[in-house]
């Protein structure tokens, strides 16, 4: 884990999972990485992208339970899990789930006048209708906020 900046990608994002959870040994973290790495190539996005918004929802921690009743490593409802065929609890499926939902959240906004990942934020964090509803990012805070985290988070990973 010490190669520095030239260190490959699963490295730099195992690094980042780490960092944000001690709980999760080295191995772990490079095969979650590698996992996030893989999932977001296969959904056309960023890898850092992808290991950015599952740091921020739960450090990669397959046992995050929200107030707001959403779980896993993700932090999907169990609504939308059932709705994407993913068992939020298991990681790798989570990790899957979460490229495809961030990944059809992308291609959807691509090409309009917003950034088509800060609009894929909005919809995980507060929901597609609502960003149709406001014709971009909605006026919310927290929103915002986490959008800001989330880039804040990817560009950790592509600094390091």
């Amino acid at each position: 884990m010490d190669a520095g900046p030239k260190a490959p990608q699963n490295v730099k994002v195992a690094r980042e999972i780490l960092r944000a959870n001690p709980r999760i040994g080295e191995i772990d973290a490079l095969l979650l990485a590698t996992r996030t790495i893989d999932a977001a190539a296969r959904n056309g996005i960023s890898p850092n992208f992808l290991a950015a918004t599952l740091l921020q929802e739960s450090a990669f921690d397959p046992r995050a339970i929200s107030p707001a009743g959403a779980i896993g490593l993700a932090q999907f409802t169990i609504a939308t899990a059932d709705d994407y065929g993913v068992e939020p609890w298991d990681p790798l499926s989570a990790i899957d789930g979460a490229a495809r939902l961030l990944g059809g959240y992308v291609a959807q906004y691509r090409g309009g006048r917003e950034d088509p990942y800060a609009l894929a934020l909005a919809a995980y964090d507060a929901g597609p209708g609502v960003v149709a509803h406001y014709g971009g990012v909605p006026p919310y805070d927290e929103t915002r906020l986490y959008i800001r985290l989330v880039r804040l988070r990817w560009s950790r990973i592509v600094g390091r």
